[in-house]
């Protein structure tokens, strides 16, 4: 009879069993839960803006995808003036001419605009902009947080997951550095 014990069974929830087959197979889990989510959020965001911006007096259907809610927010955030490149480093965007199309759509609707120092656009929140982001603050507070409170206090949880995944977004920014040198 032998002494060795079975290796227990893990079955994971992935997209990609071959990337689960690893040292760190809990790694395709997470991936696989960060694509549902992502998609989830980018969903949500822009449902969200679409029913804040029918709430909102003076703005017409805004017709706003994920990035350019998440721009909008970002321009708005402290009520300071934003230049591209702040908007791409914190966005952690790549490639900016897709946070410039945000830009200029969203002050063709109105909702942000443009001031000119020196060579350099500044943007900011037009008094429509800024009441489309309570609008959303406001449903935001309908839908998520009250639902949210029903899982107990989940401040915590969602802080540490929160810092999780800030730490792994530079695992996966020195590893895509690494794989742009193979």
């Amino acid at each position: 009879m032998s002494s060795k014990k079975a290796k227990p069974v893990v079955h994971r929830i992935v997209s990609s069993a071959h990337l689960a087959d690893n040292r760190i197979g809990a790694l395709s889990e997470l991936e696989f839960s960060l694509s549902m989510v992502v998609n989830a959020y980018q969903r949500w965001m822009v449902r969200c803006a679409e029913a804040s911006a029918r709430y909102t007096a003076g703005v017409e259907r805004a017709d706003l995808a994920a990035l350019d809610v998440l721009v909008l927010h970002h321009v708005n955030h402290h009520d300071r003036a934003k230049r591209l490149v702040d908007l791409t480093l914190v966005l952690n965007v790549d490639d900016s001419h897709t946070v410039n199309y945000s830009l200029k759509k969203l002050v063709r609707i109105g909702l942000i605009e443009a001031e000119r120092r020196g060579k350099e656009a500044f943007y900011s929140t037009t008094a429509q902009g800024r009441r489309l982001c309570d609008q959303y603050r406001e449903f935001r507070e309908q839908c998520l947080i009250e639902s949210l409170t029903h899982l107990g206090n989940p401040e915590s949880a969602i802080s540490d997951a929160a810092a999780l995944l800030r730490g792994l977004s530079g695992v996966y920014d020195q590893g895509a550095r690494a794989a742009a040198s193979l």
